[in-house]
């Protein structure tokens, strides 16, 4: 993207920062029943059993923004089951950036599966294991998207990068705003080990616990972008996620992660694509 663009597009954002509630910001848009917002609105839980699961939608839509959760997984034997995070257009050439965690065995690691979408294309599947029991606790998820690319985070350490390629013919999400959503749900046809360990319903109730949302976006309304333009924007402090980029350090983290951690690259899988990968894997340093 040239830099005369990329200002153009910055300088006209009027960026919305807040720390959320799940009762101002959210609604649940299935399984009504299987959900309980708690806390004065900073915590929320959804609930799996063998009828039903649930999920919850942002009502504002984002052009851009970094978005965190802290979120808390189905403890002890979640086989079949999928927790999500992500964002999402609408449309059959929507865009969308996930976060998926496929549930396992007790005693067996949780899948990390990230995606990326543009114009209904996905097909960008990277996985990893975590580095700590993510059923224990809560930790943070975020992700971070601007005109330049767009990073996933567990915890502020960054363990994947997709990079705005356009110019190399790499379809980028950048033109369609995208809402907030999460869910709790039954996937056992492919989840757990593609699909061979089942949900163990005598388990049931599952429950996946979310807290501390907190959005720096841009937010969308009716059709056109809210935001207006604000003198030194680029300067501010709380933006600054409109600019960033990883710098050694984080790169550096990055590594230890896919060295470590990293279970599944769609740019090393040239048996999916045997008439060869996809165009942004020939690029040096594109994770």
């Amino acid at each position: 993207m040239k830099a005369g663009l990329l200002v153009s597009l910055i300088v006209n954002f009027l960026v919305v920062a807040s720390a959320g509630s799940f009762y101002n910001d959210f609604y649940f848009n299935w399984g009504h029943d299987h959900g309980k917002v708690y806390d004065n609105g900073n915590g929320l839980s959804l609930i799996l059993d063998k009828n039903s699961g649930s999920g919850f939608q942002s009502k504002k839509e984002y052009l851009f923004g970094k978005i965190d959760i802290q979120l808390k997984l189905v403890h002890g034997n979640s086989a079949g089951t999928v927790t999500t995070f992500y964002l999402s257009s609408l449309g059959p050439y929507h865009d969308e950036i996930d976060f998926e965690f496929l549930g396992n065995t007790s005693g067996q690691p949780y899948t990390l599966h990230t995606n990326v979408f543009s114009q209904g294309k996905g097909n960008r599947e990277q996985q990893f294991y975590l580095w700590f029991d993510p059923t224990a606790d809560f930790h943070t998820y975020s992700i971070l998207w601007n005109p330049q690319r767009i990073i996933f985070s567990v915890d502020g350490i960054a363990i994947r990068e997709f990079k705005n390629l356009e110019s190399i013919g790499v379809p980028f999400p950048k033109n369609q705003p995208m809402r907030i959503y999460s869910s709790l749900w039954e996937a056992d046809d492919w989840a757990t080990c593609g699909g061979r360990v089942k949900t163990d319903w005598t388990k049931a109730p599952f429950v996946a616990s979310f807290r501390n949302f907190n959005v720096n976006a841009c937010a969308w309304s009716y059709g056109a972008s809210s935001c207006k333009s604000k003198s030194g924007f680029a300067d501010s402090i709380s933006n600054s996620w409109i600019w960033e980029e990883l710098d050694v350090g984080r790169e550096g983290q990055m590594k230890w992660v896919r060295d470590n951690y990293m279970t599944y690259d769609y740019c090393k899988d040239s048996k999916r694509f045997p008439h060869g990968l996809p165009r942004e894997c020939y690029v040096t340093n594109f994770p």
